[in-house]
């Protein structure tokens, strides 16, 4: 079956062909590293993780390549380096780490390349000066400037009107713009702020330049699939495709685009203006990543998530399911294999809550089974949950989780020891009493040849 993907740009589904099949190009917009990532950060992150697992399943992963800039240089990084009194590089390095890590720990494998801002601003002055050069880009009081007017198309992929799109995004109005639409590719450096020299005086790119430059030089001119969040699509989106196009007379950026959907705190979208942001970090001091991961995975990417505590209530008691199960095999290294059924559900759009069914159908039969038969349907089972990022803890470790409101592995394993001790001495009222309080904080214990064993409810 054909891997078919909504393209944002065409506003239908389309199949997928690469223009080389030995080497598939996608670049997503990656993170501007001051401070921590939020959950809706996070899913974009996933749903094109599950893009690049199923890629890499289809075309292998060594024909995949997968980059995701970091932005490293930003108003906001300045502002954050000036209230901390850290030096940039510091505040860019920490923040990089830490969403590095919190990705990780849902599951998202790192993209091959990384490319930053600052490791690029040679090639944004050579595109600026390319743009110039053609007419479609001018210097004006130290800045240089996209002419909007050079592009017929722009607009076409968020499709508004372009003053809708204006006054929507607040595009800045300034005397030195030829039109109010008009984008900064480079800004003057105000004293104390970093900077590099250029034509046009000490100064940086702006945010919609460098994607365009990360792209040309890590990728080529134009690449297979652009993704990003739905709030990209304009101005980012719509300001690196006309500026790319200009550049290199008139070929596409990318061939497809597609945008993961917002996701919701009630009735409202997650924004820094109405203080409903959670983040990823502190998600992860509560809950395992995998939960996190089969949330933000439970709904389709194009669509709204509602954000809540059920939801990730019901996602952990789901995959407590699939791990009970999954006990009844020694857990095994993942294979690479995964069953059609789960294929063809991802390869239609991601198609990940039709998925989430196929993986409860394959729980349901295997748990049907027995003996080698059973064996090989939960390894058949495993396969399939790992192409989608679950699945990869050892059930034993899955139930011993660390939960912020239970008492943590070491206290149950010294009441388990005194509990052991009790009954040796035949103690049986205190054998009974530390069985009796660990079930009440959710802890079960089973006892067998080799002593207790326990796990979370």
């Amino acid at each position: 079956m054909s891997l078919t993907i909504y393209d944002s740009m065409a506003r239908e589904k389309r199949v997928f062909e690469p223009a080389d099949s030995s080497r598939v190009t996608m670049y997503v917009c990656g993170p501007t590293v001051y401070s921590y990532a939020h959950i809706g950060n996070a899913r974009s992150a996933v749903a094109f993780d599950l893009l690049y697992r199923v890629l890499r399943a289809r075309y292998g992963a060594d024909h995949v390549v997968y980059a995701r800039n970091i932005t490293d240089i930003d108003d906001k990084i300045i502002k954050a380096a000036a209230e901390t009194g850290e030096p940039i590089e510091a505040v860019t390095k920490k923040f990089a780490d830490i969403y590095r890590a919190d990705m990780g720990a849902l599951g998202v494998i790192r993209p091959g390349l990384e490319p930053t801002a600052t490791g690029h601003v040679a090639p944004m002055i050579a595109m600026m000066e390319r743009l110039i050069g053609k007419g479609a880009a001018y210097a004006a009081e130290g800045h240089v400037l996209f002419s909007v007017d050079a592009y017929p198309d722009y607009g076409k992929l968020s499709g508004a009107d372009r003053d809708e799109m204006i006054a929507g995004a607040r595009v800045e109005v300034a005397p030195y713009k030829k039109n109010p639409a008009d984008f900064v590719l480079w800004k003057p450096a105000k004293e104390g702020e970093p900077g590099w020299d250029s034509p046009w005086g000490r100064g940086r790119p702006g945010w919609h330049l460098e994607c365009s430059v990360m792209i040309e030089s890590e990728l080529g001119e134009t690449i297979d699939i652009h993704g990003g969040g739905q709030d990209l699509r304009f101005p980012h989106h719509e300001n690196e495709i006309a500026q790319s196009a200009c550049a290199h007379q008139g070929a596409p950026l990318a061939r497809y685009w597609m945008h993961n959907g917002f996701l919701r705190m009630g009735a409202d979208k997650m924004s820094k203006s109405l203080g409903n942001i959670v983040l990823a970090h502190d998600l992860l001091k509560d809950w395992h990543g995998e939960v996190i991961r089969w949330a933000l995975l439970s709904a389709h990417y194009r669509q709204p998530l509602e954000w809540t505590e059920e939801l990730l209530k019901q996602s952990k008691k789901q995959l407590d399911r699939f791990y009970r199960l999954l006990e009844d095999i020694p857990f095994t290294e993942e294979t690479g294999a995964a069953p059609q059924s789960i294929m063809l559900a991802l390869e239609d759009d991601l198609n990940s809550p039709e998925a989430f069914a196929g993986l409860h159908e394959l729980r349901d039969i295997a748990g049907q089974m027995d003996g080698e038969a059973k064996a090989a349907a939960i390894t058949r089972l495993r396969d399939a949950g790992r192409l989608m990022g679950f699945f990869n803890v050892d059930p034993a470790q899955w139930f011993q989780a660390a939960s912020s409101s239970g008492p943590s592995a070491e206290e149950i394993e010294a009441l388990i020891a005194e509990r052991a001790e009790a009954r040796k001495t035949k103690n049986f009222a205190r054998s009974d009493e530390i069985r009796d309080d660990l079930a009440a904080q959710g802890i079960i214990l089973e006892d067998g040849p080799q002593g207790a064993t326990w796990r979370r409810a």
